[in-house]
Formats: C-alpha cells, sequence, structure tokens
C-alpha cells in the first residue's frame, strides 16, 4: 500500500472521528439555542456583509424570528438575489428586509450610509459588523488604508461610531463584531499600520482580526452604563466564498474539498454564535467579551491590553477622521 493512500485513509478515518465529535458538540449548541419564533419581532438589526456567506446565514435566522433586517451590502444585486432566496426560504409570517449600499472600502460609503440611517430610523436594536476580507493581495481602500485593516476594522470602526448616539438611544442595544481566532497569529504594527514596506496576506489578517478585539475592549469601556454591550466572537472554520484569494493547487483541491467537509461548518452552523449574540437573553448584560461556540472563551493578553487598545482606539480616530 503506497503512503499516499494509508495518509489518505488516516486522514478520512481522523476526519470521520472529528466529524462525530463536532456534530456532538454543535447538537449541544443548537439545544442551547432554544429561540422563540417571534422574539426580535420589533427589532432592527443591521447586518455589514449580509448577502454571502456566514451574513446571509444570520439574516436568514434573524428573519425566521421576525426581525427587521437592513442588509448592508457593497453589491446591491447580489443583495437583491440574497434577499429573494431568504424570504422563499423563511416563507409568510417572518420578518422583514431592507438592503442598503454600504461599501467599506470608502468612508463617504460609510458615512454616507450612516447619514441616512440616522435620518430614516428610530432606533438601531442590534449592529453586527460581519463584512471582511481575508488574505488578498496587496491593494488600498479609497483612503489609503490596507485593505485587510480597512475594511475588517476601520470601516466598522467609524460605521459603529457615527451610529453610536442611535443605538444608546435604542438602549438596551447590542453590537456584535465578527472576528476570528487567527488574531492569536497577529500583532499591532504600529510603524507600518498600512504594511507599506512590507506585506503578508495572513499576518494582515490576522492584525486585522487583533484590531476588532481591541477595539471591543475599548468600545465596551466606553460604553459602560449606557445600555448598550459590545461582544466579539469566532464563528470557527466555515465553508464560505471568504477564502478565495487563497490559492490551492489543481491536484489538492478534492482533497482540500474533502477535509473542509470534515472540519469546517456550514454556514448556518457558523451563523450560531452571531445569532446567540444578536438574541439571547443569556448575554443581554454581557459585554466586552469573546465567545466561540455560544461560550465565552479567554483571549490572549495582547488582546485585552488596555493601553494597545487605547493607542489603536486614538490612532483609529485619526486615520477615519474623527
Amino acid at each position: 500500500m503506497s503512503v499516499s493512500v494509508v495518509l489518505l485513509s488516516a486522514v478520512i478515518a481522523g476526519g470521520g472521528l472529528i466529524l462525530i465529535i463536532r456534530r456532538v458538540v454543535l447538537s449541544k449548541i443548537k439545544a442551547k439555542l432554544q429561540y422563540r419564533g417571534d422574539m426580535m419581532s420589533g427589532k432592527t438589526v443591521i447586518i455589514t456583509g449580509a448577502s454571502s456567506g456566514i451574513g446571509k446565514a444570520t439574516t436568514a435566522g434573524l428573519l425566521r424570528l421576525s426581525a427587521r433586517v437592513i442588509m448592508a451590502c457593497r453589491n446591491c444585486d447580489g443583495a437583491q438575489q440574497a434577499a429573494a432566496e431568504i424570504r422563499e426560504q423563511a416563507g409568510p409570517g417572518s420578518g422583514d428586509l431592507i438592503i442598503k449600499h454600504l461599501d467599506l472600502t470608502s468612508l463617504t460609503s460609510v458615512r454616507t450610509f450612516c447619514r441616512e440611517i440616522i435620518q430614516e430610523e428610530e432606533k438601531i436594536d442590534v449592529l453586527i459588523n460581519n463584512a471582511g476580507v481575508y488574505r488578498c493581495p496587496y491593494a488600498k481602500t479609497e483612503d489609503g488604508f490596507e485593505m485587510q485593516l480597512g475594511v475588517n476594522h476601520l470601516g466598522h470602526f467609524l460605521l459603529t461610531h457615527l451610529l453610536m448616539d442611535l443605538m444608546r438611544k435604542s438602549a438596551p442595544s447590542r453590537i456584535v463584531v465578527v472576528s476570528s481566532k487567527l488574531y492569536k497569529r497577529g500583532g499591532i504594527n504600529f510603524h507600518d499600520i498600512n504594511s507599506e514596506r512590507s506585506y503578508d496576506p495572513a499576518s494582515c489578517y490576522s492584525q486585522s482580526k487583533l484590531a476588532n478585539l481591541l477595539f471591543v475592549r475599548q468600545l465596551a469601556r466606553r460604553l459602560e452604563g449606557s445600555g448598550v454591550t459590545v461582544n466579539a466572537l469566532s464563528p470557527g472554520m466555515v465553508r464560505t466564498n471568504l477564502g478565495r484569494h487563497v490559492h490551492i493547487p489543481l491536484l489538492a483541491r478534492p482533497l482540500f474539498w474533502l477535509v473542509s467537509l470534515m472540519f469546517f461548518k456550514s454556514c448556518e452552523e457558523g451563523a450560531e454564535t452571531p445569532l446567540y449574540l444578536t438574541c439571547s437573553p443569556d448575554v443581554e448584560n454581557v459585554t466586552g467579551k469573546f465567545f466561540s461556540n455560544c461560550r465565552e472563551e479567554k483571549l490572549l493578553p495582547k488582546a485585552v491590553d488596555d493601553t494597545t487598545s487605547r493607542r489603536l482606539w486614538d490612532l483609529s480616530e485619526s486615520m477615519v477622521g474623527i
């Protein structure tokens, strides 16, 4: 028997065992998520990146819970198609979907979006900062920021800041930030924040996800006593198009597909923790924390460092022009 066959057999056997374990864990999570069909009735939720992946699955879950969901998307045609599919799956008697244009690569677009929301909406019950870019080739946003930092952190930083007064008026309200456990591999490079001297897509993604957590840390402190909570989460490894920029050799793609089926979550499974932080009464007074699989997890010291979080906050304000 060749080494490759033995290796493949080991991968399949190990993957099958892990799949069984993961299914048991996820079944416990689902048992924990006992939501009433109308529990989000009368609630307005904004979610970025709502037309695909985890964002689309989260939107579908919220619609089934009778929420009014504002899908903040860069591609409105894609959002229209996604909304039609979500409505068809949800059936009659569910919530409502509103599509609005938001391009997180443009601070002008963020400001326009927020101005319209403030003019049109009486309240925002939940803001879900979900949209993201992963390991893309080096590029800059319209405002000159490294793309991953610009979209994953700075665009959402300005969005949250501009909607904050409305969310305070809407209290009790919640902010949910989608981060990643890959923050563990990152650091904030204050000396080359836009990665102009050197660029590594994986490191820059991890930097942006660490920035998400430092943002949550500092924002929770600033919102203390306001009735607005803010928490972060890792959805885990999920089968989405987020990894479209990662090159996988042609011959390795079948094996990668098999491994992804064994080890990665579906979009619906990836949406369970965002939904938990959005809807569950268990976390209505919890703030400044990090969750995975609907459970709080302890962060590494670098993600809860107040000196770094304040420094990043000040730099972010300067970069977005606050």
